[in-house]
């Protein structure tokens, strides 16, 4: 069984815009960083995206985690191991 989940964007039947509400901002968020990680668009826009593009992007998300995520919760969560 796969460790990878992306079940919000296939079960998601909402708005999808920014700036409505909280709510519905943290539904596009998710469904946007679902859709961006599909295997099919990340091979078709990674050969495009600059070096720089591709850092700018490392360095949010791993900023994003380093500030909202515990070590515990960045093994179990991102990395799916037991933090060993």
């Amino acid at each position: 069984m796969s460790k990878n989940t992306h079940r919000f964007v296939e079960e998601y039947d909402g708005l999808v815009g920014f700036g409505f509400s909280r709510d519905v901002d943290e539904c596009t968020i998710t469904y946007y960083l679902q859709r961006f990680s599909e295997d099919e668009l990340m091979a078709l826009i990674k050969g495009r995206m600059s070096q720089k593009d591709m850092e700018e992007l490392f360095n949010l998300i791993t900023r994003l985690m380093k500030q909202h995520l515990t070590e515990e919760e960045y093994h179990k969560h991102f990395l799916k191991d037991d933090g060993k």
